[in-house]
């Protein structure tokens, strides 16, 4: 599936579950809050969490969660673009822009 299609897709997912009108500043939250899941996933990977309530997992098993919540972190990106009517291509292309005239040999 194409960026423009999955940007499609998950938002019109979100207006059928009630999600997508939720405010920005409320989307940014969970962002945030995803984004922490992911922080942890990645420390438990690389450190381990050293939970006596927490069961340990396996390699195969945190990579799975990671690609979880790396998805549930795009999914609020995705959501917060199209709200401004901003293409998930216009994103890339101008990001690759600014690196290439910031980063390029003078």
């Amino acid at each position: 599936m194409n960026m423009k299609a999955y940007q499609t897709w998950v938002s019109e997912f979100y207006k059928k579950r009630g999600w997508y009108q939720l405010d920005p500043f409320i989307r940014m939250n969970f962002l945030f809050e995803e984004t922490g899941e992911v922080a942890q996933v990645i420390r438990s990977i690389e450190i381990g969490r050293d939970r006596p309530d927490e069961k340990p997992q396996q390699t195969e098993e945190l990579l799975a969660h990671l690609t979880e919540e790396l998805g549930d972190v795009l999914d609020n990106l995705f959501i917060l673009a199209d709200k401004y009517d901003i293409s998930l291509e216009q994103i890339v292309e101008t990001h690759k822009e600014k690196l290439e005239k910031r980063f390029s040999d003078k």
